[in-house]
């Protein structure tokens, strides 16, 4: 009967191969096998010096992997998650951002981790880019 109702509603017959469906034996993703990646794009590895404004201060960075929408980078400058950052950083071409050049930032941190040494690793998302125009 199904097979009849199915050929009238589509007008023809769906044969499925039950044999080569898996199992609930077999391996299937779960959503314990599901990262927990937030990022809405890939960070390429990438390191390029960057200048960093926050609370009045200036530090030079050094990025760790960089894309179009935020960055990581060492700075020796204290922050805390949810400050408010200028960066000038130097876009290199590919990362979905135009052709690459100057840019100013304006980012927000998000997290803060301590690493070797005295820097902070610091991962932030862009809320604005804007391209510097090229002198000379």
């Amino acid at each position: 009967m199904k097979g009849r109702f199915a050929s009238k509603v589509y007008g023809r017959r769906c044969s499925a191969n039950w044999r080569t469906l898996p199992t609930m034996t077999e391996k299937t993703t779960s959503i314990s096998d599901i990262s927990d990646e937030r990022r809405l794009t890939q960070r390429t590895p990438v390191s390029v010096p960057v200048k960093v404004r926050h609370g009045g201060n200036e530090h030079s960075g050094l990025t760790r992997d960089l894309s179009s929408t935020g960055i990581f980078l060492y700075s020796e400058s204290g922050m805390k998650p949810g400050s408010k950052l200028e960066l000038v950083i130097m876009f290199p071409p590919g990362l979905g951002v135009g052709a690459g050049g100057w840019t100013l930032c304006e980012a927000s941190v998000v997290r803060v981790e301590k690493s070797d040494g005295k820097q902070l690793g610091i991962a932030a998302t862009f809320d604005r880019v804007e391209y510097l125009p090229e002198i000379g």
